[in-house]
Order: structure tokens, then sequence, then C-alpha cells
């Protein structure tokens, strides 16, 4: 017989094949028992990672919170000293309020509207200008 195979098979090569083997057994024996604990540890570390960042978004909430508190108390101070403003004036007008004071207060409201166009007229009335003429209007379909 012909063997066109030469494949030399010795003990020694046996040997290194079953070695091998085992190497390969003890490594998927070694990773059943390893896999459980790995996984245990790392959902131990995902939970670690979640509790920081709860617990960091909580500092942070605190701290708009206190934030928005200290705005709220300067906030309210303002208004108290604009009306000690408003009654320092009212208390320099001796006690009243006149009409020229209210007109006055009005025009200068009307200074803090931006980006818009506003045409005071002054009439006899105090009606604006589009009032004035409904009077008019009414009379001819009469």
């Amino acid at each position: 017989m012909n063997n066109r195979n030469n494949i030399n098979i010795t003990p020694q090569n046996i040997k290194g094949i079953m070695w091998g083997l085992s190497v390969v057994i003890l490594f998927v024996i070694a990773m059943a028992f390893i896999k459980p604990w790995y996984n245990v540890w790392s959902q131990e570390m995902e939970g670690k990672a979640e509790f920081a960042k709860a617990e960091q978004n909580r500092k942070i909430r605190i701290e708009e919170a206190r934030a928005n508190l200290e705005a709220e108390k300067l906030n309210a101070q303002a208004e108290v000293e604009r009306a000690k403003g408003a009654a320092e004036a009212i208390r320099i007008e001796n006690g009243s309020i006149t009409p020229t004071y209210i007109q006055y207060l009005w025009v200068r409201q009307q200074s803090d509207l931006s980006n818009k166009t506003v045409i005071y007229v002054p009439t006899e009335t105090n009606l604006p200008i589009l009032e004035s003429t409904r009077m008019l209007t009414t009379q001819v379909q009469k």
C-alpha cells in the first residue's frame, strides 16, 4: 500500500494534542465559573455608576433650586425698593396723586414698550383718536 499522506503520528504529537485539548477544556470550564462572577461584578459597577449619576443630578437640582430661591429673594427686595420709591414720590406730592402725575406716569410707561411705535395725542376728553370718531360713524348710520 502506498500511503499518500505523510502524516507522522508519533507519541510526542499525540501528547501535544492532548495538552492542547486539556488547556482548551480547562479554559472553557474556567470561563463557566468566571462568567457569572464577572456578570455580578459588572452589574455592581453599573449600579454604582447609575447611583453616582443620580447623586450628581440631585446635587444639580438642589443648586438650581437655591439659585431660584436667591433670585426670588432679590426680586422681592427690588419690588420692596420700588414700593419705597413710589411711597416717597407720593409723600413728596403731599400725599395726593394728581391727574397730571398719573398722566406723566402713563406717558413714562409708554417708553418701556420696545420695538413698538405709540403715538400719544392728548385730546380734550382723554379718549384715543380712534374712539373720538366713533360718534361720527354712529350719526352717519342713523
